[in-house]
This record gives C-alpha cells, structure tokens and sequence, in this order.
C-alpha cells in the first residue's frame, strides 16, 4: 500500500509495530503534495525539512520509548488561522503577512502532546469568513472546495496528510467536508479550547477536524478535547471516550430523526431525492420529524450574532484596512455595526431555548439526519458554497459530523449529516458508523 494512502489509525499501529516509520509516511505525503499542490492549492505555508525534522524527533522518540502518544509520528494539517511558535499565522488576509506567533494555540499544543507531526499550515477564506482562497476541490478542479476550512478538506480528500484542524462559525467544517468527500466532525461547543484561534464570535466559533475515516476523526478529536481556563467556554468535564466507544456496537439498533429544517426549499433537487432513497432504505430505524415553529427564524438569529461579532472581533483591520477587504466581508462587518444591543442579546438568548426544544427531541431519537449542505460543490470557484443546512446546529452548539456516503447528479459527494445531543459525542460517532454500514448495504 501507497503510504499516504494509509488511514491515521493503520499508520500509527504500523508505527508502533515497527513496520512504518514517520519520516517515511511525511516523506510519501511530501511527494504527493509536490505532485498535486499546484493544482489544488490547500497549502498556504509548508517546510518540508522542518515537517522532516519532526518525523525524525517522533522516530528517535519511538526507538527510545518515548514516542507513546496516539498521534506520534503521524501529520496533521493545521488550518492557518490556529496559531503555531514554529510556523507563520497569517489568517487569510494580507493584513495579517508575516505574522509570526510566538505560542501555539491550545489546540495545537495538545496535537503535539500526543506526538503528531505539524505538516504545514492550510488555505482559509480570507478571516475565515466567505471570501475564497487559492483552493480548488480535488474531484473537480472547476469547483470549491468549500470554506472556511478549505485547504484542510481539500489536503485530507486529495491524500496529501492523513487528517487536519478545522473551525466552525456556520458551516465551515461540515460544508467543506461533504463538498470534499471526507468526514467533518465538528464536536459540542466547549469541547475543544480556542485559545489563540482566530475569533469571528465566542458565541459560535467552533474546532472541528477532517479524516477520510470516522475512526481516524475520532482519533484526532479526542486529542484535542480539554479543558483550558484561556477559553472561558470550555467545558470541566471528563474527555469522551471517542475511541473506545466506536469500536463497540451500539447497544441497540439507533432511531433516527430525519429533520429537513425551515430551509428545505434550498436543497438541490438530486439532493432531497437521495434523501429520500436514504430515508426509504433505513426504514423503520428512522421517521420524519418537523421541528417547532421556534426554529423558522434561526438562521436569522445567527446571522445577528455572526456579523455583530465579526464588526467588533475585526474592527482593527476595518479602521485600519478596510480597502484591503473583500467586499463581502466589508458588508458584512458594516451590517454587524448596526446590530443593536437589545437585538444581539435577545438573539443569544434564544440558544438555550431552541437547546430545550431539542432535547425533548433527543428524548426518542438518538441523532437528527439532515443534509450537510443543499448539494453537491458548485462548478466556480467565486464563493464557497451556502453553509445554510448547519447554520442552525452551530447556533446551538451540537456535535455534527458528516459522511461521504451520497453522491449528486453530476457524480460529486454529497454528505448525509448527523447531529446528536450536546455532550453525547462519543455516542453520535458510534451512530454515524453504524449508518455507514446499513447504508452501504
């Protein structure tokens, strides 16, 4: 087997059994990222020697016994906007060139704990917002790849690094993710710290990772999941036991919701019609739920938060390089200046009420199924795709993750996304693969 084609979880076990090693697995990934980055463009800063120094450090680790963690040996992308002491920080905007930090990012920090080697830094949309970056989607170079998280997912679906860091404000984990044909995991919000991450919006920003596995997405996220006091919401609680749980069969067979939300009208017509092939095919395991009336104006919730955030989290570089700017995130931050306070508040103040009304839900299903986005990638690389089908599940803050088990019309991935209960990662993961399994039948 083609090194960089081997799945985390194969990877480190032949690491461990001394088949493999990790300067050999970095160096296959080094090749087949010079072989295909400049077609797809996912990486925004990458140092091949430095990627190769640190396999050698995971190696000598290993012969010594030191190298015990789960990710020892193994590359990860790291989406550019997650600070990192060895690598330059620059956000996607030209505002920000050059920037060197002096820390990592907590999250990074915990990656390296548990040996896994910094490959480079991954194409985000300018600010991790809307406007793309240099990405193409591997499956179709004529399309996007999704956003924010772009070059991540695309790193992950083209082979180049076996699994990567993404963030969460709407869609940009999840849309991506499907566009891309991996599994996106975005965990409950509070999971996994953000100190020294970008923030768009403490309310909403989110980590999430990319794998073409879901147990390798397991892997990397348990990792990552601690509490840290440097991120005010982060939860003290014990970390999931991602990895073990998934390799149990669920006790009984899971119920599904089939949720298709207030914004159903927005699915493609190949999209609703895979839907309801899926839906036929898993039968009396799932039913259709329709939510409450509470939820219609979600989406427009969110978007009061989102863009009064944005003004205040980028108001330096609006006062300081506004011309600098796409002129979609200009508007955005000018439409966020005019948020009033009582409208903001009255808008987060709605999150624990619509989290209420779906726990009731969760009290007979154990995860909701909705589409990830409303198809598949669209041809252009202009914009990155609505996020429109997670905006409601980031606004509450529940573990989602996507799988590439659908495709559309022209034949490109079409992602089925599961969202459990907030907390109940472990058990959702389990779901997910059991759903892979019954569709795949």
């Amino acid at each position: 087997m083609q090194l960089h084609l081997m799945s985390a979880t194969e990877a480190a076990a032949a690491m461990r059994a001394g088949e493999i090693t990790s300067a050999e697995l970095v160096r296959a990934c080094l090749d087949h990222i010079a072989a295909l980055e400049e077609q797809v463009g996912a990486w925004e800063f990458l140092d091949p020697e430095h990627a190769l120094k640190q396999a050698s450090e995971a190696d000598k680790a290993m012969r010594e016994g030191r190298g015990l963690g789960p990710l020892n040996g193994i590359p990860v992308g790291v989406k550019d906007i997650f600070d990192t002491r060895d690598m330059p920080t620059e956000d996607g905007t030209v505002l920000h060139a050059g920037r060197q930090p002096a820390e990592d990012a907590t999250a990074v920090s915990r990656l390296r704990a548990a040996g896994a080697v910094v490959l480079g830094k991954t194409v985000t949309t300018e600010l991790a917002v809307y406007s793309p970056g240099k990405t193409r989607n591997p499956h179709d170079l004529q399309c996007t790849p999704g956003g924010s998280s772009s070059g991540s997912a695309a790193a992950v679906a083209a082979a180049m690094v076996p699994l990567a860091l993404g963030t969460q404000t709407n869609g940009s984990v999840i849309r991506p993710a499907s566009y891309c044909g991996v599994y996106g995991y975005k965990p409950t919000y509070g999971l996994i710290p953000r100190h020294r991450v970008l923030q768009q919006s403490r309310p909403l920003d989110q980590i999430g990772v990319f794998a073409r596995t879901i147990e390798d997405a397991a892997l990397i996220a348990e990792q990552i999941m601690a509490y840290d006091d440097r991120d005010p919401d982060t939860v003290l609680r014990a970390r999931p036991a991602l990895v073990e749980m998934l390799a149990e069969e669920p006790p009984v067979q899971p119920r599904l919701a089939f949720v298709k939300s207030p914004v159903w009208d927005q699915a493609e017509t190949d999209t609703k019609e895979a839907f309801a092939e899926l839906v036929a095919h898993l039968g009396e395991n799932i039913v259709e739920v329709e939510l409450p009336e509470i939820f219609t104006d979600a989406v427009e919730q969110h978007r009061r938060i989102m863009e009064a955030d944005l003004a205040r989290s980028f108001a330096r570089e609006y006062a300081r390089g506004k011309d600098k700017l796409s002129s979609i995130l200009r508007e955005m931050i000018e439409r966020g200046q005019k948020v009033l306070a009582v409208d903001y508040n009255s808008a987060v103040s709605r999150i624990p009420i619509f989290n209420r009304a779906l726990d009731k839900l969760f009290e007979w299903h154990d995860a909701i199924l909705t589409p990830a986005t409303t198809g598949e990638a669209p041809v252009g690389l202009e914009s990155t795709g609505s996020p429109i089908f997670c905006t409601l599940w980031t606004l509450c803050g529940m573990p989602a993750i996507t799988l590439p088990i659908l495709q559309g019309a022209r034949g490109m991935p079409l992602g089925v996304q599961l969202v459990g209960p907030r907390f109940d990662d472990a058990r959702l993961l389990q779901t997910a693969r059991w759903l892979q399994h019954v569709a795949a039948r």
